[in-house]
């Protein structure tokens, strides 16, 4: 699946960046040599980080 349309990052990309320590959207865009377009990918990275460091982001509503 993709991730970041823009930049055709997919989510095996951005697991693999992750893994190699990423913490943030912008360490993964570095990682793969890429660099933000149009942002909505930016959730989806959070929530895998998030996900992958055991950090829980409590959204309004959640």
């Amino acid at each position: 699946m993709y991730v970041c349309i823009c930049n055709a990052l997919t989510e095996t990309q951005v697991t693999r960046a992750i893994e190699k320590g990423c913490r943030t959207p912008k360490d993964v865009y570095k990682t793969c040599g890429t660099q933000p377009q149009c942002g909505r990918c930016m959730e989806t990275m959070s929530n895998m980080l998030d996900r992958a460091t055991g950090e829980a982001v409590l959204r309004p509503g959640e």
